[in-house]
C-alpha cells in the first residue's frame, strides 16, 4: 500500500491530521521516562503497556529499529475553555477508538505493525499487571511517551503541528510499518 493511500485512509478513519513519519526521527529519551516515573497519570508500574512493564528504553529502541516507515496521526479538537474536561475526554475516547480500529485495518497489510498510542492502554477496565499476564497482548498498546518519545519534538521533526492555539487539544499517535 502506498504512503499516500495510508494517509488517505487515516483521514477517512476520522483522524484530523496524518503525515508520514520517519522512524529515524524517533528519539527515546530518559527524561521522558522520568516524567512517566513521576506517575502523574497514575499508570506507572500499574499497566502492562507502561514503564517499567513495557520494557527498558534499550528494549523499546530495539523494537523501533526494525521499522523503515510510519505515519503520525492526530485527533484535534476545540475546547470551550481550558477547563472543558468533558470535551477533552470525548476527544480522547474518539482518538483511541479511531486509533485501535485503524490498527486493525493496517494490520491486514502490515502484520508486524507497531502501534504507539496516546496515554496508557485502556483495553481492559482494570489491567492485570503485575499479578497476571496481559489478557490481550495482541491488542495492548504502549504510548509514545512510554517508549520515551517526546511527542512535540517528533511532530516538529515530521512537519506536523503539535500546538494549534489556545483552547485546542490534539492527541497524537503513530504506526510503524516494516
Amino acid at each position: 500500500m502506498t504512503e499516500q493511500k495510508i494517509l488517505e485512509l487515516a483521514l477517512e478513519q476520522g483522524f484530523t491530521h496524518a503525515v508520514p513519519l520517519d522512524p529515524g526521527t524517533l528519539e527515546l529519551l530518559p527524561e521522558v521516562r522520568d516524567m512517566c516515573a513521576d506517575n502523574s497519570c497514575g499508570k506507572y508500574d500499574k499497566n502492562w503497556a507502561c514503564p517499567p512493564a513495557c520494557g527498558t528504553l534499550e528494549e523499546c529502541r530495539e523494537k523501533i529499529s526494525t521499522y523503515k516507515k510510519g505515519i503520525l496521526v492526530q485527533t484535534m479538537g476545540e475546547l470551550e475553555d481550558s477547563m472543558d474536561f468533558e470535551t477533552m475526554m470525548e476527544l480522547e475516547e474518539r482518538h483511541k477508538k479511531n486509533f485501535l480500529d485503524f490498527r486493525v485495518r493496517l494490520t491486514e497489510f502490515y502484520p508486524k505493525l507497531l502501534a504507539l498510542g496516546a496515554g496508557a492502554c485502556s483495553i481492559c477496565k482494570e489491567c492485570a499487571y503485575p499479578d497476571a499476564p496481559c489478557r490481550f497482548p495482541e491488542k495492548c498498546v504502549s504510548s509514545m511517551e512510554a517508549f520515551g518519545i517526546l511527542v512535540n519534538k517528533t511532530c516538529t521533526a515530521n512537519n506536523m503541528l503539535y500546538y494549534y492555539g489556545p483552547n485546542t487539544l490534539a492527541y497524537t499517535s503513530c504506526y510503524l510499518m516494516e
